[in-house]
C-alpha cells in the first residue's frame, strides 16, 4: 500500500506527462485516486496539470463534498465518483482530451475498429458516449451503461476517460488511446483500414489470460467491429495536404515539449 505522500507524487507526476503530451491545455483535464472506501484524492480547479504541487491537491467523500485541501474540487468530480461506484475494482480515473483520439469523437466517431491486436486485448474497443454539458448529470448520464463494460470511453465533442488499477494503468490506457487514433487516421489517410475478422478477434481475446491482461471489455455485438460487420467500405475521412502536415506539426511540437529525442 502507497502512502498518501507517493500518491500525491503520482498524481503530479501523471498530470505532467499528460501535460507534456500536449493532452491537456490551460487548466483542462483531471485525475483522481482512491485512497479508500471513503475518500478520493483528486486534482483541484483552476489549475495546470503541468504545473501541480502535492498539496495543491484535494480529498472529496464519494459525495463529492470537499473534506481537505486549501483548493477548489473540479465541476467534474462527478464524472469520477460514477465511475468508483460503478466500477469496485477500479482504483483511478483520468480525463484528458487528446487532440486525435478527440476529433474522433467531435466527429462522431468511435474508436471501434479491431485493428491492432494490443488494441483488441487491452481495451476491446472504444465506445463513444454521446455530448453532456461538462458539469452537470448530462455528462455523466450517456456513459452509465458503458462504464461497467469498458476501461476507456470517448465522451462526444469533449475528450476521453480511462481508468484503473492504479494511476499508471490508467494513465497507459488513454495513451493507448490515442496511438490507437493516431494510427487509426493515418490508416484512413491511406486509403482505409483492414478490419480483422472474428475469427481473429476471438484468438485476441482468448490470449488475454496468457498474457495476464485484466479487462472488463468482451467481445460484444458492434464492439469491436469486424470484418464481417462491414456492410460496405467504411467511411474515410477526408484530409488536405495542408491539413496532415498541421497533424504533423503538432506530434511533432507535442513530443519535443516532453522531452523526447
Amino acid at each position: 500500500m502507497k502512502t498518501e505522500k507517493e500518491l500525491r507524487e503520482a498524481i503530479v507526476h501523471i498530470g505532467s506527462m499528460v501535460w507534456q503530451k500536449g493532452w491537456v491545455a490551460a487548466n483542462d483535464g483531471n485525475i483522481t485516486i482512491r485512497l479508500d472506501e471513503d475518500r478520493i484524492l483528486a486534482t483541484p480547479t483552476g489549475v495546470s496539470k503541468g504545473m501541480m504541487h502535492p498539496d495543491d491537491l484535494i480529498i472529496c467523500d464519494l459525495q463529492g463534498n470537499k473534506i481537505h485541501g486549501r483548493k477548489e474540487r473540479t465541476s467534474e468530480i462527478n464524472m469520477h465518483l460514477t465511475v468508483y461506484k460503478l466500477r469496485p475494482d477500479i482504483k483511478s480515473v483520468v480525463h484528458a482530451h487528446p487532440p486525435v483520439s478527440t476529433g474522433f469523437a467531435t466527429a462522431g466517431r468511435p474508436l471501434n475498429l479491431a485493428l491492432l491486436p494490443e488494441v483488441i486485448i487491452g481495451l476491446g474497443c472504444v465506445p463513444l458516449a454521446a455530448y453532456g454539458l461538462p458539469g452537470t448529470d448530462a455528462l455523466v448520464e450517456p456513459m452509465l451503461p458503458l462504464i461497467p463494460k469498458y476501461d476507456a470511453i470517448m465522451m462526444g465533442n469533449h475528450g476521453s476517460v480511462c481508468y484503473g488499477q492504479d494511476v499508471y494503468q490508467a494513465f497507459f490506457r488513454m495513451e493507448t488511446l490515442e496511438h490507437f487514433a493516431r494510427i487509426t487516421l493515418v490508416a484512413e489517410l491511406l486509403g482505409g483500414p483492414n478490419v480483422l475478422p472474428r475469427t481473429e478477434v476471438d484468438k485476441l481475446f482468448d490470449s488475454r489470460t496468457r498474457y495476464g491482461v485484466r479487462s472488463k471489455a468482451t467481445p460484444v455485438p458492434g464492439c469491436p467491429v469486424v470484418a464481417e460487420d462491414l456492410g460496405g467500405e467504411p467511411e474515410k475521412i477526408s484530409v488536405t495536404r495542408e491539413e496532415l502536415i498541421a497533424l504533423i506539426d503538432e506530434a511533432v511540437a507535442a513530443r519535443a515539449r516532453s522531452g523526447a529525442n
